[in-house]
């Protein structure tokens, strides 16, 4: 999915640790969301649709990628 990343305006989350261990999102035109490293804002970046980003934060907020 080629997205035209240049006007993005990236955030990182309120309870980002000020370790760097972080990501930032963009949301983008089309309706499309960015997260990106935030320790490499000039390399690739995951584009996700409304559904994908949807389901990915609901993995998130039920623990679903949590370490055991």
């Amino acid at each position: 999915m080629d997205v035209d990343l240049s006007g993005a305006h990236w955030f990182k989350s309120t309870y980002s640790e000020t370790s760097g261990q972080c990501v930032e999102v963009a949301f983008l035109d089309g309706d499309k969301v960015g997260v990106r490293d935030s320790k490499n804002p000039t390399g690739p970046a995951l584009i996700f649709t409304p559904g994908e980003w949807t389901a990915f934060t609901a993995g998130v907020t039920d623990g679903e990628f949590d370490r055991p």
